[in-house]
């Protein structure tokens, strides 16, 4: 009789596993998961382990439309940069809280991809995301490329209830073509299919960053049809990020949805701070804000699931630029998360000693 403690076919207890040789192994050493944290591979893993935030990958680049590579984003986003999770301290400069200290994170391997087959692959993120859900632990999840929020957003609804999700979009491009050469899963279309469905409304829909060429006229007004939220770079350039952010932050559940999806496009920051991504389009918005935009909205909104999408590594000037700047979304993200936890909820929170000391009532620094 076996031991009911024992997963069946795994000979092991469910629970996390340190895949690390060493305490201390940087990024590229050994074998590769997000800041080397433990792997979980069940959902059964999760619970035993009370897992908080699993970081997931979706390799998919099937549906990008003009330069690839975004399939290799996942492992270059997790080898890019030498930090290592705990026993070693990773407190935010910015905001005196590691994420680590406080949440327990791990990294939940792929999706499987199935070559060839959008359907089939799709179907696989949409499952992957429901185990990392089943197991209690909020999913991020590393492109890939754009078409994955789909299934990944879809995932939520499935758990949260249709109408129920909001979703903050920071971009270049809305994302909502009807299709794309007749075909309706691709990058361009993703917010289109999840508003169709009803798995997330328009009017739950803010979109941050929109600029370039695209789309047309005929997209635009379907979009305002929808009761979208579409902040465009002209409108951060008239009024400034800070308010922009303001609204975005304000509207990200004040269309009846009760909770909140981050989906961050690379492409939304100028391709001078992330050249790596499928379809760059300059003139866009820096590092630093995505990144404060990333953190706030987890701190004071809260999230329940964040995608990164459109690394392609072949394209990132041989210096991990685009891959750092999706890695630190994540970590924006867990301290954002932290900061909820802890009930750190104030706007634009600052550690004072960081920020060059209190503010007086007028806005300038005491003396």
């Amino acid at each position: 009789m076996s031991d009911p403690t024992t997963r069946a076919g795994t000979g092991r207890a469910p629970g996390p596993i340190n895949l690390n040789r060493y305490a201390l192994e940087f990024a590229w050493q050994g074998i590769p998961t997000f800041m080397k944290l433990p792997v979980c591979l069940t959902p059964e893993d999760l619970r035993a382990g009370k897992i908080d935030v699993a970081v997931g990958g979706a390799p998919w680049d099937g549906t990008a439309t003009t330069r690839s590579g975004t399939h290799l984003g996942p492992q270059a986003i997790r080898t890019c940069d030498h930090l290592a999770a705990p026993p070693h301290q990773r407190p935010h400069l910015h905001v005196r809280v590691d994420p680590f200290e406080h949440l327990k994170v791990c990294d939940y391997g792929d999706a499987e991809v199935v070559i060839g087959s959008t359907d089939r692959t799709f179907a696989n993120i949409r499952s992957f995301v429901a185990e990392i859900l089943e197991g209690g632990a909020i999913p991020i999840i590393l492109g890939g490329d754009h078409g994955i929020t789909w299934p990944a957003a879809t995932a939520l609804a499935d758990v949260y209830g249709y109408g129920k999700i909001g979703v903050v979009h920071f971009d270049a491009h809305a994302d909502t073509a009807p299709d794309m050469q007749g075909v309706l899963a691709g990058h361009g279309t993703p917010m289109r299919r999840l508003i169709e469905s009803g798995a997330v409304l328009g009017r739950n829909f803010v979109q941050v960053g929109l600029r370039g060429y695209w789309p047309g006229p005929d997209v635009v007004a379907w979009m305002q049809e929808q009761g979208m939220h579409s902040h465009f770079m002209a409108e951060v350039q008239r009024h400034g990020f800070d308010t922009v952010l303001e609204r975005a932050i304000d509207e990200a559940l004040s269309g009846g949805a009760d909770h909140l999806y981050i989906s961050v496009d690379v492409d939304a920051v100028d391709p001078a701070h992330a050249p790596g991504t499928g379809s760059p389009e300059p003139g866009g918005l820096t590092s630093a804000e995505v990144l404060r935009a990333v953190r706030r909205m987890c701190a004071e909104v809260g999230m329940v699931a964040m995608d990164v999408v459109e690394v392609s590594p072949p394209y990132d000037s041989g210096n991990n630029i685009t891959a750092l700047f999706a890695h630190r979304c994540v970590l924006e993200a867990l301290t954002g998360t932290a900061m909820r936890q802890l009930g750190i909820v104030q706007p634009d929170y600052l550690d004072e000693i960081s920020a060059g000391g209190p503010l007086s009532p007028g806005g300038d620094e005491t003396a």
